[in-house]
């Protein structure tokens, strides 16, 4: 078997996450990067600007059947309207939990992930074991990170890609009727989103 010069570039060369963090590091050394800053920035984008644009788009779909249909037969372009776009956002498919139906979506390659409605991906979804379980025991999975769903509710695994990245419409949970469209927004969390729980109604 031969091996050619790209291949020995590339197997010599660093992972992303050692070239990342050996370049922050650089950056820190110089002044030119204040650590601190970052971690703010970075876990402010992972659990807050991101996952409140998924909770809007959610939270309208909840209030507006015509952009709830349009959501769920086209999700870009509906997510798009809402002004949620960019890397990582070019095709996102949205399916519908129900209390028959949950989907909860992985990518088994690596972290494909609907950045501008999640933001960056949390870190036990890159998780090697998350990523293969989920796949082959879903209900086990699910169970272990709190979410107990009844035998005869039908589990579906989403697999992202660069092709396509999945978000889940979750259940709006009862004694939310009343509730307006801002009144939603901060019961729908991250989790909810990728499946991996429900929508709690307010306390």
């Amino acid at each position: 078997m031969t091996t050619s010069g790209s291949d020995v570039e590339s197997a010599a060369r660093p992972s992303p996450s050692l070239r990342t963090e050996a370049l922050e590091q650089l950056l820190t050394e110089r002044g030119l990067v204040d650590p601190s800053v970052m971690d703010k920035f970075i876990a402010n984008y992972e659990t807050n600007v991101g996952p409140l644009n998924g909770a809007k788009v959610v939270a309208k779909a909840w209030t507006d059947p015509e952009y709830r249909k349009r959501l769920l037969d086209e999700g870009t372009s509906a997510i798009k309207e809402l002004g949620f776009a960019g890397p990582q956002g070019e095709h996102i498919v949205v399916v519908e939990n129900t209390p028959t139906v949950h989907n909860v979506t992985v990518c088994t390659l690596c972290s494909c992930y609907p950045w501008p409605v999640l933001g960056l991906p949390p870190s036990w979804y890159k998780d090697p074991a998350y990523r293969a379980r989920v796949v082959r025991e879903p209900r086990t999975v699910l169970s272990e990170m709190g979410l107990d769903l009844a035998d005869d509710v039908e589990i579906i695994v989403r697999d992202s890609s660069s092709e396509v990245r999945w978000l889940v419409l979750p259940e709006r949970p009862a004694g939310t009727e009343d509730l307006t469209e801002e009144e939603l927004i901060p019961l729908i969390t991250r989790d909810a989103l990728v499946g991996v729980a429900k929508v709690q109604g307010p306390a």
